[in-house]
């Protein structure tokens, strides 16, 4: 919550931009915000009853274990080694994009790395392609339209560009 409250702060000092409303103060604003009511929700507890340990299914017979328990019978198994690529991804992603977006331009970067983010993470296909198809075009609405930051072209256009 204090994170948020000197992100709030210190985004209000920012100066404002002569002839627009919404300055570079908005968004850094925003995540302060954002910040103080999650921590607030920390404080009080909500979402506290979500931690309860997962029980997992280890066997045919549908033998339950305990969290800590199933970690020990993936090891055995030989499957640990496949969680590697979800945490080299989005640095990855980070470097397509720096790489990438300048050449496709941000709606296809965009899609590229949201697709493969979401599969990473275990997304059925089908949600990943209409999250991948959506996201770029509300985040690029957001930037082009209410924050007046232009992204890179590339390859395709936006009706609103």
């Amino acid at each position: 919550m204090a994170l948020g409250v000197l992100t709030f702060y210190a985004a209000s000092m920012l100066p404002t931009v002569a002839g627009q409303q919404i300055g570079p103060q908005v968004f850094p604003m925003v995540i302060g915000g954002a910040l103080i009511v999650c921590g607030s929700m920390i404080m009080v507890g909500v979402g506290s009853a979500f931690e309860d340990e997962e029980k997992f299914v280890v066997s045919e017979d549908g033998d339950l274990v305990e969290g800590d328990e199933a970690e020990k019978v993936v090891d055995r198994l030989g499957a640990s080694g496949a969680g590697g690529w979800k945490v080299i991804m989005p640095p990855i992603a980070l470097f397509f994009y720096f790489l990438a977006s300048e050449k496709l331009g941000f709606w296809l970067s965009a899609f590229v790395i949201i697709l493969a983010l979401s599969q990473t993470m275990g997304a059925k296909l089908r949600w990943s392609l209409v999250v991948s198809f959506i996201a770029p075009a509300l985040i690029h609405l957001i930037f082009y339209k209410l924050l007046r930051v232009p992204l890179p072209i590339g390859l395709l256009s936006f009706p609103w560009v």
